[in-house]
């Protein structure tokens, strides 16, 4: 690859169009993307929508363990030599998805420096955001971690993001993720309304009141339903 095709290469058009090793595929709302056990031949990019990922056990339990929004990669497992799919991914609403063929992805990779730095600067967030997944499943109350998950989930701070994001999320799906119960959840939110940090209108409204709320400690939370604050 020589310094002018460098130069000239462009990650996001790379990331937004079809070509060798790529194709763009629509996929419709809870549509599987990919199975748990599928064959891990590609990379994911998601263009429009969002999925969820799920995993199952060896004893069947489902969990869900990451939503992820436009502007997001999944299935790089590929990359590390995993030969299949360590989890499930299915579309949350309508989607468009670039799948990039592992060899194409690390061709890129290799020649582009440009592409290179956007995915490792992807890898490097991701990693912090895990680790600060995992902080918050041990140490902070239930309450607490639900406001943090809503805040994550609106993408405060993205470019070109609502004021108010608007989010088609279940209570179900909700209390999965946090390791709580529904109708933990159902009374968490309710107390969030009241506090003017989320309102409801078909999907669930979340409001920059409540970002403030999570990074300043504006409220105190709690893992009981019946604590007043």
């Amino acid at each position: 690859m020589n310094k002018a095709t460098e130069d000239t290469f462009d990650p996001k058009a790379f990331l937004a169009n079809a070509g060798a090793g790529k194709s763009l595929q629509r996929f419709h709302k809870n549509e599987t993307i990919f199975s748990q056990g599928d064959l891990a031949d590609s990379v994911c990019y998601i263009l429009e929508g969002s999925i969820k990922l799920t995993v199952i056990s060896n004893h069947g339990k489902e969990a869900i363990v990451g939503i992820l929004h436009a502007g997001q990669f999944f299935g790089e497992g590929c990359l590390n030599s995993h030969p299949i799919r360590v989890a499930t991914t299915i579309a949350m609403e309508d989607s468009l998805i670039n799948s990039i063929k592992k060899g194409e992805m690390l061709t890129t990779l290799r020649d582009q420096p440009k592409f290179s730095e956007l995915f490792m600067t992807y890898l490097l967030n991701r990693n912090t955001r895990i680790e600060a997944d995992l902080i918050d499943h041990l140490f902070n109350c239930s309450e607490k971690r639900l406001a943090r998950l809503l805040v994550l989930l609106a993408n405060f701070g993205k470019e070109g993001n609502p004021q108010t994001p608007h989010l088609q999320i279940s209570q179900e799906t909700l209390a999965e993720m946090i390791g709580t119960t529904r109708s933990r959840v159902s009374f968490f939110m309710n107390r969030f309304r009241k506090l003017g940090f989320i309102s409801y209108n078909g999907k669930i409204e979340v409001h920059r009141s409540l970002m403030q709320a999570v990074l300043h400690d504006r409220v105190e939370f709690s893992d009981s339903p019946n604590e007043r604050v």
